[in-house]
């Protein structure tokens, strides 16, 4: 009978670790999407279309002159990809009026949508490094366990998004930096909470 007893008691106790574990999942899960979507209610991104318009039929600019009017970014054809083994055998050489390049009509509008972009990227990881942050602290402060430690690894993964999204522009150095907090961070996690 004691026996019987101490089985249903480590079923019990594996049944409740299980239990434990999908909390925690469910709060390094949920907390992220929270702090994603309250950025999102809160700081709009940018869009493309508000940079660059999308027009149903958009006539192509054949001169450098007229590239740059429309703020595009004119380059040159290669004669030689343009003609292939024609140009090479003696063939057809351009004839008057034929483009001599192409137009990147949106250029410009690019630029200026990947410059807002950046900015608002780099926004959003300074927001999520405080949210992180503030995760990892409140992981320190509560005592329950599942709750605890859901708090701190949260923390850690909103640091590890909010890298990814800003880690294009980036400099080297500050990449560093956030690979070195984001092992302590993990490094404290494993010590401090998964010691048991």
């Amino acid at each position: 009978m004691e026996n019987l007893d101490k089985n249903q008691m480590i079923k019990k106790e594996k049944h409740f670790n299980i239990l434990k574990w999908i909390l925690v999942l469910g709060i390094i899960v949920v907390l992220n999407l929270f702090f994603s979507f309250a950025i999102k209610l809160v700081y709009d991104s940018p869009e493309y279309t508000d940079f660059c318009t999308e027009e149903q039929v958009r006539v192509q600019p054949d001169t450098e002159e007229g590239c740059i009017d429309e703020g595009g970014q004119w380059s040159e054809k290669d004669p030689y990809l343009m003609r292939g083994p024609e140009l090479m055998t003696g063939g057809p050489e351009l004839t008057e009026g034929e483009a001599t390049g192409y137009c990147d009509t949106d250029f410009t509008c690019r630029q200026e949508f990947d410059d807002k972009r950046s900015v608002y990227n780099k926004n959003v990881f300074v927001v999520l490094v405080i949210l992180g942050v503030a995760s990892l602290v409140a992981g320190i402060f509560i005592s329950a366990t599942s709750v605890s430690i859901g708090l701190s690894l949260g923390g850690v993964l909103s640091l590890i998004i909010g890298s990814i999204r800003y880690w294009s522009d980036m400099d080297d150095i500050l990449r560093v930096i956030m690979l070195g907090v984001a092992l302590l961070a993990l490094i404290w996690v494993g010590i401090k909470k998964l010691k048991d």
